[in-house]
């Protein structure tokens, strides 16, 4: 099934903004070892490439929650999968393909905040923040969008077009 869709950023302007975030991650984090801890499965592109970027000691774990079905949200978080490495006294950065509602992110940085990291702080590729229904902060946010469905650069639609380089909107039939 091919998916319509329209384009929304490309592959040259999503690789310029990777390389903004990781300077400025860069220079807030120096002298210091990060936990980069990616967002399963839409995070791994920009989580992989962000942190072949980062000038600083870093290493890396994996969380995975969900609150999306198809193209709506569920309105709970389910952890499908949770970080091996120790969080205690760590500086740790969330890394999220993409922040809509906020749930998601939430239920993530409860679950982090409760072990007592020495810092906790998100980093999103794509910011919705017209669909934001619960309060979270995002430190650092690659490019703000309108409300809609969008796929690519690791973001899918049950289970299409994550391999894309660049981003798309999602049309209706």
């Amino acid at each position: 099934m091919e998916l319509k869709k329209r384009p929304l950023l490309t592959a040259g302007q999503i690789r310029k903004k990777v390389e903004e975030i990781a300077q400025r991650i860069s220079a807030d984090y120096a002298g210091r070892d990060l936990l980069l801890i990616a967002v399963l499965k839409g995070s791994l592109i920009f989580a992989s490439d962000l942190m072949r970027r980062l000038t600083v000691p870093s290493s890396v774990d994996f969380i995975r929650a969900r609150s999306y079905c198809q193209t709506h949200s569920q309105g709970r978080c389910d952890f499908l999968l949770l970080p091996e490495q120790p969080v205690t006294g760590r500086h740790v950065l969330v890394i999220e393909d993409i922040i809509d509602t906020g749930l998601t992110a939430r239920c993530i940085v409860d679950y982090l905040a409760a072990q007592n990291p020495a810092s906790l702080e998100i980093c999103t590729l794509l910011d919705k923040p017209a669909r934001r229904n619960v309060q979270i902060h995002l430190r650092y946010v690659g490019f703000a969008i309108d409300n809609e469905f969008v796929v690519g650069y690791g973001m899918d639609y049950e289970e299409q077009g994550r391999n894309r380089p660049d981003i798309h909107v999602l049309l209706g039939d």
